[in-house]
Parts: structure tokens; C-alpha cells; sequence
């Protein structure tokens, strides 16, 4: 249990969001490297997915702006 809490106190700063971005695109780009068929898919399904996996981050950072400016 003492994990649990110790992860719901942890807060990042601006190098660890930085440097989990930089390998979550890495990790992209070698998986497309490696597996050819990734490519294959048409354009629009990259926007369809981009969209779908945007909408939380997007609705929690438009809430906090909406109590800071309380």
C-alpha cells in the first residue's frame, strides 16, 4: 500500500513530462520501423486515434484553466 500512496503524491516536473514524450516518440517511430504493416493504414485512421486519445488530456486541462480563473 505504501507504493500506492507514494504514486498518488509523485509529481512530475517539466523534464520528466519532456523526456516521457521524447521516448513515447521513439517508441512510435521503432515501432513503425519494425513493423511495415503500421504505415499501411490510410491517413485518416491516425487522425481518428490522435482525436480519441487527445479528448481526456484535453477536457482535464480545460477544467483546470476553468477553476484557476475562479
Amino acid at each position: 500500500m505504501n507504493f500506492f500512496n507514494n504514486l498518488m503524491k509523485y509529481t512530475a516536473d517539466v523534464f520528466d513530462i519532456a523526456f516521457t514524450k521524447i521516448a513515447v516518440f521513439a517508441g512510435a517511430l521503432f515501432i513503425a520501423k519494425v513493423w511495415d504493416t503500421v504505415l499501411g493504414l490510410d491517413w485518416y485512421w491516425y487522425l481518428l486515434i490522435f482525436i480519441i486519445a487527445s479528448i481526456k488530456p484535453m477536457v482535464n486541462f480545460f477544467k483546470v484553466m476553468k477553476q484557476s480563473e475562479n
